[in-house]
C-alpha cells in the first residue's frame, strides 16, 4: 500500500545525498550546502522514503553508503553534473558588458578582430573594445581587461598565461625571390626611427649593417603592404604573412628567435563570468591556431 503514495525523488534531496556521499558527515554537508543539520537529515530521509530503501549506514566514522546507496550515486552524480551544466548555460548565455582587450597593432587588426566575431555570435550582448597598442596599458587601473603582450611579463599583481610562440620569417613577392636566385642584391623593408627599439627592429639592424632599406614603417601591417607592393623583403611574423597569396617566404641564413605571446588579466577574472569566458575563448583560439604562428597555414 505504501508504494501507492510514494512520490518521485526531489532534486533538492538528490543534491543533499550526493554531497553527503562526498563529505561523509551531516556537519560537513550542511556547511558546504549552507543549510543546517536538520535540513540535511530531513532531505536524506525524504529521498530514502521516495526510493523505498536505505542509502546510508550510520557508523562512528560517519555516513557510509549501503549497496543501494552506491547504486544510486552514479545516476545522482550525473544529475548533479547536468544541473551544473544547465546553470552555466543559463548564466553565460546572457553575458553582457564591455570587455577591453589590448594587443599589438598587427595582432589586433589582422588576427584578433576578425576572430572575435565567433565569440560575438555566441554572446551577442557582449561588447568588445580592442586597443591596438604596443605600449603598456594598466590592468589594475582598468584601462584594459585583457592584454596580449609579446615577451615574458614582469612581476605584478596579474595573472599571466603563455599563449603562443610567435615565429618570424622573410617574405617578398615572387619577383624578388627570382631576383635573389640570379644573384641580385636584395632590398629590405624595415622599421622607421619610431620603431627602432622594437626587438625585431634591433635584430634586423644588427643583421643588415650596410644593407639598403627601401621602405620603412613603424607598424608591421604597413611593412607587409610594402612587401606586397614589391619594395623588397620584409621580416614579418608568420601569422601576419602566412596565407598572403602575393607573398612567398624566402630562406635567409638567419631569422630572429621566436617571441613569447602572453595573456595578462587581473586576479579578479574568476569573479567576472564575462571576463572568464573571453579569456577561455582566447586560450582555446591560440591553441587551435598554433600552426599559424609556427609558419604553417591554420588547419
Amino acid at each position: 500500500m505504501a508504494d501507492r503514495f510514494r512520490t518521485g525523488p526531489d532534486w533538492a534531496d538528490i543534491r543533499v545525498f550526493v554531497a553527503l556521499a562526498r563529505y561523509g558527515s551531516l556537519s560537513a554537508t550542511a556547511r558546504v550546502l549552507g543549510v543546517n543539520h536538520a535540513t540535511v537529515a530531513r532531505r536524506l530521509a525524504g529521498l530514502e522514503q521516495s526510493l523505498g530503501t536505505k542509502l546510508f549506514a550510520r557508523r562512528p566514522t560517519g555516513y557510509v553508503l549501503t549497496a543501494a546507496g552506491r547504486q544510486t550515486l552514479e545516476p545522482a552524480s550525473a544529475m548533479e553534473d547536468a544541473a551544473g551544466t544547465l546553470a552555466r548555460v543559463s548564466s553565460e548565455s546572457s553575458l553582457t558588458g564591455l570587455i577591453r582587450i589590448t594587443a599589438t597593432p598587427s595582432l589586433a587588426e589582422t588576427f584578433l578582430t576578425p576572430r572575435l566575431m565567433e565569440l560575438h555570435e555566441l554572446y551577442p550582448a557582449l561588447d568588445f573594445e580592442v586597443i591596438a597598442e604596443r605600449g603598456r596599458v594598466s590592468l589594475p587601473r582598468h584601462q584594459s581587461d585583457i592584454a596580449l603582450r609579446l615577451g615574458r611579463p614582469e612581476h605584478g599583481d596579474i595573472l599571466a598565461r603563455r599563449l603562443a610562440r610567435v615565429g618570424y620569417g622573410f617574405y617578398c613577392v615572387r619577383e624578388w625571390r627570382d631576383r635573389l636566385k640570379v644573384g641580385i642584391l636584395p632590398l629590405f623593408i624595415g622599421f622607421d626611427e619610431a620603431g627602432a627599439q622594437f626587438p625585431e627592429a634591433l635584430w634586423l639592424a644588427r643583421q643588415l649593417r650596410g644593407q639598403r632599406l627601401a621602405f620603412r614603417a613603424n607598424y608591421q601591417t604597413g611593412q607587409i603592404a610594402a612587401a606586397r607592393a614589391g619594395f623588397g623583403i620584409a621580416l614579418l611574423p608568420h601569422f601576419l604573412a602566412v596565407g598572403e597569396t602575393a607573398l612567398v617566404e624566402v630562406r635567409l641564413p638567419e631569422v630572429p628567435p621566436p617571441r613569447e605571446l602572453w595573456l595578462l588579466t587581473r586576479r579578479d577574472v574568476r569573479r567576472a563570468p564575462q571576463l572568464r569566458t573571453v579569456t577561455e575563448f582566447l586560450v582555446d583560439l591560440f591553441r587551435r591556431e598554433r600552426a599559424l604562428f609556427d609558419g604553417r597555414p591554420a588547419e
